[in-house]
């Protein structure tokens, strides 16, 4: 029986001591894992101090931040530009106005939907020098359009991919009566809406209406009727390609 009890005894104290040195073991673990985010939010802390300290610092890691989102904007979303030049009178920088005209440029429309339609404004490489130019979509692709001098054939039907583009005054333009049918892929953006002059407010490439508020022989009745004419007169030089039929 002496031995029996000694033997649990030294049983007992053995499992004691294992016990106690797990829970030595995890306490030391726990210190450690303590000590090392400690010392990782210590370290944080001393960043956030060490950059606000430097404003230039802070400034260019700001700037690595944003600068990516800035270039994608610019590049697949839209920016802002002034319309230089008489070109596009008087839809855009009418003789009336003394303010250039600031206008969106529609990249995502271009870039990523590739939404293109008789009519629309939009920012082009010029296929002669690559000067980024503003014209109107006059016709696309398989349309046939009665061309202005000096373009050497009478009509032009247009290919694939391309599209036929116009200045609206059609004495102070370089455009596809000159350097024929442009590929698709030089037009980077659409115009979408002027922004500047206040006056002048509003979207761009809508249908042109007759202004029912606008008196009979008032200057913007005779503005909205010159305006029909034109959009009249350049309708009538294009025969629209019918549109493809699906098979069932």
């Amino acid at each position: 029986m002496a031995v029996r009890a000694s033997r649990l005894v030294g049983g007992m104290l053995a499992g004691k001591k294992v016990v106690a040195s797990a829970q030595s073991r995890l306490i030391g673990r726990q210190k450690r894992l303590r000590l090392g985010v400690g010392g990782c939010s210590g370290l944080r802390q001393s960043s956030r101090d060490f950059v606000s300290k430097r404003p230039t610092l802070h400034w260019m890691l700001s700037a690595l931040v944003w600068l990516p989102l800035g270039f994608f904007v610019t590049d697949c979303v839209g920016n802002v530009k002034s319309i230089r030049g008489r070109s596009m009178q008087p839809t855009l920088n009418p003789d009336d106005s003394q303010w250039r005209d600031v206008v969106l440029f529609n990249r995502f429309a271009v870039r990523i939907l590739h939404k293109y339609k008789r009519g629309d404004i939009v920012a082009l490489k010029s296929p002669v020098d690559s000067k980024l130019v503003v014209k109107r979509i006059i016709a696309l692709e398989g349309d046939v359009v009665k061309t202005l001098p000096p373009y050497p054939d009478a009509e032009v039907r247009i290919p694939p991919g391309h599209a036929w583009v116009e200045g609206d005054e059609p004495f102070r333009t370089e455009d596809s009566n000159r350097f024929g049918p442009v590929p698709l892929g030089l037009i980077e953006s659409k115009l979408s809406y002027i922004i500047w002059p206040l006056n002048r407010m509003g979207p761009l490439g809508q249908p042109i209406v007759a202004r029912p508020d606008a008196t009979r022989g008032s200057p913007d009745w005779r503005k909205s009727k010159a305006d029909l004419e034109r959009e009249k007169w350049r309708n009538s030089r294009v025969t629209i390609a019918p549109s493809p039929r699906t098979t069932p």
